[in-house]
């Protein structure tokens, strides 16, 4: 019989405890789709005590998530203990250095220190897998990396974080403002321990920054990814962005043109009527456009205990398989430093603005924008009962340094009252 692979997993949260049930349970399913047995010999967690609801007994316990990784009865370290670096990145390491090939869910330790990690494996002759890192059971990795591997990538966008999409789909269901939803949110258990990762884009911007690095060949490079949360976004911009036949999404748009690569994750206002408008609750969603394919639309679960536990199977079974890959779908040393573009390709956009109700208040807006080189598309002013007056206004296609340039001088104009706010339209 051919020998069994071996697994040793780190972390025995949501997901791990997930992949340790779909090991144990469709122990079966799993040998004859691998042509292989897959077998648990060891795991590690925090502590040993916490009752995970899967039976651990028959796994080596190893409080050290190094000692670990490099057992000599582990084939696969299984990371799921997240962390930019610290215990994690470190037993990965250690892993790599002594022999083994990597399963991990950690998007923030790939988006930091991923180049270095592929070097270290694909010199090493292993390979380091990350399905369950973006977007959850969407196989959107496997499908950048195998299925659309005959295409030039134009452009990847999608809605990565269910907890943004939760909250700004529940405003605009329910009329409820963000703040009463974060803290909606926190009790539900679907915020990181810092929040301002999923609310500040920043969980997302990891995801984002791996995609773009395996679409456009590029090393990874989260720090060239333009970083904006939700918590800006009232239930009134919900509401005007509604009565203008649009949502607002948090859209990661990653895109490489004349000016360079592009990487953005920044709320945007999208049709109402496409796929990405019509996204509800948690759910994710992945937009991949090809020079062959066209365009392509991945949607499902983008976190939870079985989505997850699924991608992390995936990428065990193809370890038992035989298949090898390198991390970002070709050798790390073939990877190039990207271009950062200084300017995003033009858009039009959404502005939100607090007029005081006086006369001229209008056309020094107008002014403000002309001189930036903004041009109005539509403009609406709603009633109002002090001495303010909400503005929206729909710009023709603008480059984003010129509606930087008018939001800068639109508070000095003396009529702004508070800061204005730029949502980009996201038309295709």
């Amino acid at each position: 019989m051919t020998s069994p692979l071996r697994l040793g997993i780190a972390g025995l949260g949501t997901v791990g405890a997930g992949v340790v049930k779909i090991v144990a349970g469709k122990a079966d399913l799993l040998s004859a789709r691998a042509g292989r047995p897959v077998e648990i010999t060891a795991v590690s967690a925090r502590s040993r005590d916490k009752d995970r609801g899967v039976d651990l007994s028959s796994y080596a316990w190893e409080d050290d998530p190094v000692a670990l990784a490099t057992r000599d009865d582990v084939d696969v370290f299984v990371e799921l203990m997240g962390g930019e670096a610290g215990a994690a990145k470190a037993a990965t390491e250690a892993a790599l250095k002594a022999g083994k090939d990597v399963v991990t869910a950690n998007k923030a330790m790939l988006a930091i220190h991923g180049q270095a990690l592929a070097e270290t494996a694909e010199a090493a002759g292993h390979v380091i897998r990350f399905e369950a890192a973006v977007a959850g059971g969407i196989p959107v990795v496997k499908g950048l990396t195998e299925g659309l591997a005959g295409n030039d990538i134009l452009r990847v966008m999608g809605v990565m974080n269910g907890t943004c999409n939760y909250i700004l789909t529940r405003m605009e269901a329910e009329g409820l403002g963000y703040n009463v939803l974060f803290e909606e949110a926190g009790k539900l258990g679907y915020l990181e321990a810092d929040p301002t990762l999923d609310v500040g884009g920043i969980d997302a911007g990891h995801k984002l920054a791996l995609l773009a690095s395996i679409a456009f060949g590029t090393k990874v490079d989260f720090e060239g990814v333009e970083l904006e949360g939700i918590d800006r976004v009232t239930l009134e911009d919900i509401r005007h962005a509604a009565d203008m036949g649009f949502r607002i999404k948090l859209l990661g748009v990653a895109q490489r043109s004349g000016r360079g690569l592009e990487q953005r994750m920044r709320p945007c206002l999208v049709p109402a009527t496409s796929p990405l408008g019509q996204l509800e609750g948690g759910t994710n969603m992945v937009v991949i456009e090809g020079d062959e394919v066209g365009q392509i639309v991945l949607r499902g679960a983008g976190a939870g205990e079985g989505p997850t536990a699924s991608a992390v199977l995936s990428d065990i079974m193809d370890i038992a398989r035989g298949d090898r890959i390198s991390t970002f779908g070709q050798p790390a040393a073939s990877l190039v430093t990207p271009i950062r573009a200084q300017s995003a390709v033009a858009a039009p956009y959404y502005l939100r603005l607090e007029l005081e109700d006086k006369p001229g208040a209008l056309a020094k807006v107008a002014s403000v924008l002309g001189d930036a080189g903004v041009s109005i598309d539509r403009m609406r002013q709603y009633g109002h009962e002090d001495a303010s007056a909400p503005v929206l206004i729909v710009t023709h296609k603008a480059a984003r340094n010129a509606i930087d340039t008018a939001l800068e001088a639109l508070p000095k104009t003396g009529v702004v009252l508070g800061d204005p706010v730029a949502l980009r339209i996201e038309a295709d």
